[in-house]
């Protein structure tokens, strides 16, 4: 049983820092993560992108579906470790590089291009073609949203999974990447929130963007 679920949909900033936080405490505390999906594009499944969203957001969703289901076809083949792999192939390239309109404009080559530079598996790349693995992220996605409530977005955690203190919340929504000490430091005190009996909820509003050094 893992220490952590991390769900994840790769096109959100947010989730992307969130997740390069969680890797520098699994590096530190030896914890086991496990990586699952939440597509943004079945959780707005019901809303019209025309009218509730900003130009441009269909894409960007489904963008992210997209790389999901190459995930999943990862997992299908190599397990949690291959998720892992190929989220953090994409995260670099989607924020640090900033290479979103490359993903948006030729998918298929491009994720294709850049699973065989980090020597993963260019054939997972056909999954975006595919809607073969649809019903394991709608599974996953429903999963997230049953543990934290819905009107919420990505990441969603859950410490401690299947045990007596179990419990989620999206995010937390952090603009830099804690390192090292601080990274623990928050960890500890963010857990120690999470599983308080009574915690609802705690949230002030995003006060800078995020860095993805």
């Amino acid at each position: 049983m893992a220490d952590l679920d991390f769900y994840f949909d790769p096109i959100c900033p947010w989730a992307w820092i969130t997740s390069r936080w969680v890797v520098e405490v699994q590096q530190l505390r030896q914890y086991d993560v496990a990586w699952k999906f939440i597509a943004l594009r079945f959780v707005n499944a019901d809303k019209n992108y025309e009218t509730d969203f900003p130009a441009g957001y269909p894409e960007i969703h489904g963008a992210g579906l997209n790389g999901i289901r190459v995930a999943a076809a990862a997992r299908a083949e190599g397990g949690n470790d291959a998720v892992a792999r190929v989220y953090t192939e994409l995260g670099l390239s989607i924020h640090n590089r900033q290479e979103r309109e490359a993903l948006q404009n030729d998918t298929h080559g491009y994720v294709s291009a850049m699973l065989s530079k980090a020597g993963l598996n260019p054939a997972w790349a056909d999954a975006i073609n595919t809607t073969t693995y649809d019903d394991v992220i709608r599974a996953e996605t429903t999963e997230a949203l049953e543990r934290t409530g819905k009107d919420v977005g990505t990441p969603i955690i859950t410490f401690n999974p299947g045990k007596e203190n179990e419990a989620s919340f999206f995010g937390p929504v952090i603009s830099v990447i804690p390192r090292g000490e601080e990274a623990t430091r928050l960890w500890d005190a963010i857990e120690v929130i999470a599983t308080s009996s009574g915690m609802a909820e705690l949230k002030r509003s995003i006060r800078s963007m995020p860095v993805f050094d």
